[in-house]
């Protein structure tokens, strides 16, 4: 990816002047270990590499200039992410623009009948889904089931109340299994067509 030795020349860059040698190397001590979860979860949302790089670097040069803020030995990752989704958060009208939803659309999106999901979907089949959730479903289903946040580190992270987050990851987890289900079905109507014309050679 390339991703981490070039935010770390920036950072250097950066953090000479803020906050000295050994202020830059304690930052990249607790932060550089969780740029890859970083990347990952900036890649899952924003749906580009390119994107996501920006995105995180981003977040690392807001971090490193407010460090000086961060108490060290409290959870980096979680306020990391905090940062991270702030840039996002801000970039939103050019990044997700066509992902905007009413609240109405969200109800109507959300399955009431919960589809048995296939057993053998490859990843890029759980991926596929995954991007069709929207991105404040996708956001709350990411942290609380790939980064294991608890609900009071979603809160934070995102800002939003734990009510909220408990509803949006019921609706989340909700809209992704129906989406499954649909990518399986699907899956399973192409591979039983591959297995027939298999069978039958013209």
């Amino acid at each position: 990816m390339g991703l981490e030795n070039d935010s770390t020349g920036r950072l250097d860059e950066t953090g000479a002047v803020g906050l000295g040698l050994s202020g830059t190397a304690g930052f990249e001590a607790e932060a550089l270990p969780h740029m890859n979860a970083l990347y990952r979860a900036a890649a899952s949302i924003l749906h580009s590499r390119s994107e996501a790089e920006d995105a995180v670097q981003e977040a690392y040069l807001q971090a490193l200039k407010s460090f000086d803020r961060f108490t060290p030995g409290t959870n980096c990752r979680a306020w990391l992410f905090r940062i991270l989704f702030h840039v996002i958060s801000h970039q939103r009208r050019k990044w997700f623009g066509r992902f905007v939803f009413s609240e109405r659309e969200e109800l109507e999106q959300t399955a009431v009948y919960e589809e048995p999901v296939g057993e053998h979907l490859t990843d890029d089949e759980v991926i596929e889904a995954f991007r069709k959730l929207p991105r404040q479903f996708a956001e709350v289903v990411m942290l609380a089931d790939v980064q294991e946040f608890s609900y009071k580190e979603i809160q934070e992270t995102l800002g939003i109340p734990v009510g909220t987050v408990m509803s949006r990851l019921s609706r989340g987890r909700q809209m992704l299994r129906a989406q499954l289900a649909e990518c399986g079905a699907r899956a399973g109507i192409v591979r039983g067509a591959a297995r027939s014309a298999g069978a039958h050679p013209a």
